[in-house]
């Protein structure tokens, strides 16, 4: 399954509401938990690629986590089975997914089921768990990050992880653990995030390091890349563990011209951009190009 996934699926910038670093959470229907689009099995091939290439960077689990890393595939499979059965088939102990070819055992996995949930979803898993520091990050799979490494923020608690977002420490941290705290069972949220890249891998590890300020108009539009994530949060009923889900969608910016919305998606990146403070351009490593992009997204809504 090779074809181009839909385009501008997800626009988050376009909500006038929204405001750059905002927490944002909204209710999510437990059926729309894992998304699924034609590009499907390029994406599990990829995982399947860093798994074999670079396991260590994109796979890890705490001791002690194996039943709720069961709760999330079984999760997975039940989804996966109940609306894409086209996709993905359970035949006893075996699971079969027909987009990239590949069967597995489950008891292979006893192990490690967050690996096997993984590999079956377009999403990258993480597994939080509460303790004395707060919630911390207990067990991932994270192919595709978004400028942060598995390996320094791994069975790290959340105000550590969140420690280089501006303005995430103190009150936003505090709000952040009470949204953990009082997720209940079946009742899922999910909110969005943003930035911009030059390319469209998904497996972006590295910092933001952009330099977009001395491209023209026809660069901009054929290299830069909207990436959006969609996060969800799902409390698993057996563990109390909170599931943590990061999907990934990359919009080449120049693709805007051929929207319907042109003019109002433009100008939704424009206002986001303008309302980041130095703080926030800086960590998303916008501070010496964004006038350059905000004058170019001016050309797209004309």
């Amino acid at each position: 399954m090779s074809m181009n996934p839909p385009r501008f699926s997800h626009t988050p910038y376009a909500d006038p509401r929204a405001r750059p670093f905002a927490i944002g959470m909204v209710p999510l229907t437990p059926l729309g938990l894992f998304e699924v689009d034609a590009g499907y099995g390029d994406y599990l091939a990829e995982k399947q690629r860093l798994l074999a290439e670079k396991r260590d960077a994109v796979f890890r689990v705490e001791d002690g986590t194996e039943n709720a890393q069961r709760e999330v595939l079984d999760l997975v499979l039940d989804g996966l089975v109940t609306n894409h059965g086209d996709l993905v088939s359970v035949d006893g102990d075996t699971v079969i997914a027909a987009a990239t070819g590949d069967s597995f055992r489950v008891s292979d996995f006893a192990a490690a089921p967050l690996e096997l949930a993984s590999r079956l979803v377009q999403e990258d898993l993480c597994l939080m768990r509460k303790g004395d520091e707060g919630w911390r990050l207990a067990a991932a799979c994270v192919c595709f990050p978004t400028s942060w490494s598995l390996a320094e923020k791994f069975s790290r608690p959340m105000a550590d992880i969140h420690q280089p977002v501006p303005g995430f420490a103190g009150r936003m941290n505090a709000i952040i653990e009470r949204i953990f705290d009082n997720l209940l069972v079946d009742q899922p949220v999910e909110r969005f995030n943003w930035s911009f890249y030059s390319d469209d891998e998904l497996h972006h590890p590295e910092p933001h390091a952009e330099k977009f300020e001395d491209l023209d108009d026809e660069a901009l539009a054929r290299t830069l890349i909207i990436r959006v994530e969609r996060q969800t949060l799902t409390r698993l009923a057996g563990s109390g563990d909170i599931l943590f889900t990061i999907r990934i969608h990359r919009d080449r910016l120049g693709e805007l011209t051929n929207h319907g919305q042109a003019a109002e998606l433009a100008a939704g990146l424009k206002m986001q951009l303008m309302a980041m403070n130095e703080d926030q351009l800086a960590y998303k490593g916008f501070i010496r190009s964004r006038d350059r992009i905000a004058a170019f997204l001016d050309t797209l809504g004309d």
